[in-house]
C-alpha cells in the first residue's frame, strides 16, 4: 500500500544523484517537509555511496527508494511516483544524470519516474567547474530546457577539492522555495505583484522581399531574464524576435509577443510600458532601417543603392519624462571602452541601470550560452558579473531591479 497523504499536501519526488552535494539534499528534504510537502525520495545507486537511504527514510513522508525492483510498498514504483508527483526535483543533478535524461534513457528508478510523469521537473546541477563548462553538459541542458525542464543554475563558490568556481549546488532554502512555488502553481518571490516588460533578440529590417539587415543576437539573455522574472513571481511581457521556447513551468505567466522589425518592437513596447514596474531592453534593436522595400533585387540590375534612415530609439523614448517608480534597464554591447560607454549611455538615456558586455571577448554575449557583464548606473559601476550561465546573469540583473523597486516602494 502507498502511504496516505492529505489532498492539501503537494507531492514532491526528491531525486538524489551521486555527487558530494547529496548531503545537502537531506536539509532540502527537511525544508520541504517543514513547508508542508509530502516528500518521496528516490536515490540513484551512486547517491547511496554518499548518503544512506535510511537517512532519507527517517525524515521523509515515505521510505526512500533506490530501485524499481523488490519494492514492498508498491509493485510499480515509477508509475506510482510519476503519476502522483506535483513536481520532481533532482538535487544534485550530476552530469551523468543530465546526459541520461537528455538522451531519453530510463535505466533506473529515478529516470523511469521522470518518464512516467507529466509533472514539471526541476534540475539542480552540481559538479566541478570544469565539468559544468563542458560543451556536452551545456548542450544537454539546452535540450532539456527546450523540452520544458526548469534548470536552476549552480552557484559560484567553494567546491569539493578546495578550489572555487561555478558548480556549487544552490542553498537548500532557495531550492525549497522554488520547488514549493512550482508544486502549488503559485510563484512567489522578490518580484511578486510586479509586471515586467522584457525585450529580446535582434530585429530584422527588410532590404527587399527576401533579404534583411539583422545582427547576431540570439535572444538567450532576454529569454533567461523573462524566465527568472516569472519564477520570482512577476507577470512578464516578453517582446521577442526569437522563436526559442519558454520553459513550461513559467509559460503560464510569460506573455510572449513575437515581433520582427524595430518598428514592430517599438509599437509593442510602447503599448505595454504603461503600468509596468520595470522595462528591461535586452533586445539588439537595429539603429537603421531601409527607406523603402520593393521587389526582390536582381544581380543583373547591378549594385543596388540602399538608403537607410534611423529607427526610433526606444530606450531613449522610454527614458523621457517622469517614469514615476518604473525601473528602466538598458543594454550595451561594446567592443572597446566598455564602462565609460555604458555610463554615458545610462546618463544620456536616463536609465536606472545599463548592462554592458564586451562581445569581442570569448564566450560572451551573442549566440553564446554564457555571458559576462558589468552593471552600471549613471554614477559608476554597480556590479561586475563574471562569466557564467545566462540564467545566473539574469539573476544578478533582476536582483538589482528588485532592490530598486523595493527602495522606491
Amino acid at each position: 500500500m502507498s502511504p496516505k497523504r492529505s489532498n492539501e499536501q503537494p507531492f514532491v519526488v526528491l531525486g538524489v544523484a551521486g555527487g558530494i552535494a547529496a548531503y545537502k539534499s537531506v536539509e532540502l528534504l527537511r525544508l520541504l517537509r517543514q513547508a508542508g510537502a509530502h516528500v518521496a525520495p528516490v536515490l540513484t545507486p551512486d547517491a547511496t555511496r554518499f548518503v544512506g537511504a535510511l537517512t532519507f527514510s527517517a525524515l521523509a513522508s515515505e521510505p526512500a527508494r533506490t530501485t524499481i525492483f523488490n519494492d514492498l510498498t508498491t509493485p510499480i514504483p515509477h508509475t506510482y511516483l510519476g503519476q502522483n508527483a506535483d513536481v520532481i526535483v533532482i538535487a544534485p543533478a550530476t552530469a551523468h544524470v543530465i546526459a541520461r535524461l537528455a538522451a531519453g534513457l530510463g535505466d533506473d528508478l529515478l529516470t523511469a519516474t521522470v518518464w512516467a510523469s507529466r509533472a514539471p521537473v526541476i534540475l539542480c546541477p552540481a559538479m566541478h567547474t570544469e565539468m559544468w563548462e563542458q560543451p556536452s553538459v551545456q548542450e544537454n541542458l539546452s535540450r532539456l530546457r527546450a523540452r520544458g525542464y526548469l534548470i536552476l543554475p549552480p552557484d559560484d563558490g567553494a567546491l569539493a577539492g578546495g578550489d572555487s568556481g561555478p558548480g556549487r549546488l544552490p542553498d537548500p532554502e532557495s531550492i525549497a522555495k522554488l520547488v514549493m512555488a512550482v508544486a502549488i502553481g503559485s510563484p512567489a518571490g522578490p518580484l511578486s505583484g510586479h509586471r515586467v516588460v522584457i525585450t529580446a533578440g535582434g530585429t530584422r529590417e527588410n532590404i527587399d522581399a527576401v533579404r534583411v539587415i539583422t545582427n547576431l543576437s540570439s535572444g538567450r539573455q532576454g529569454h533567461a531574464l523573462a524566465q527568472v522574472a516569472a519564477r520570482w513571481g512577476a507577470e512578464v511581457d516578453l517582446i521577442t524576435t526569437s522563436s526559442a521556447p519558454i520553459a513550461l513551468d513559467v509559460a503560464r505567466v510569460v506573455n510572449v509577443i513575437r515581433v520582427s522589425s524595430a518598428a514592430d518592437m517599438h509599437e509593442a513596447v510602447m503599448g505595454r510600458r504603461e503600468g509596468a514596474s520595470a522595462v528591461i531592453m535586452a533586445a539588439a534593436v537595429a539603429d537603421f532601417t531601409v527607406t523603402s522595400v520593393t521587389h526582390k533585387m536582381k544581380k543583373a540590375e547591378g549594385i543596388p543603392a540602399i538608403e537607410l534612415i534611423p529607427t526610433v530609439d526606444i530606450l531613449a523614448k522610454l527614458g523621457q519624462g517622469d517614469r514615476g517608480r518604473q525601473v528602466l534597464v538598458g543594454f550595451a554591447a561594446e567592443t572597446t571602452n566598455l564602462v565609460p560607454a555604458a555610463i554615458e549611455k545610462c546618463q544620456r538615456k536616463n536609465c536606472d541601470f545599463v548592462v554592458a558586455n564586451n562581445v569581442a571577448d570569448p564566450h560572451v554575449g551573442f549566440e553564446h550560452p554564457t555571458n559576462e557583464v558589468t552593471i552600471v548606473d549613471a554614477v559608476g559601476v554597480v556590479e561586475v558579473v563574471g562569466l557564467r550561465d545566462k540564467e545566473q546573469v539574469a539573476v544578478a540583473i533582476l536582483d538589482k531591479v528588485a532592490s530598486k523597486l523595493s527602495g522606491r516602494a
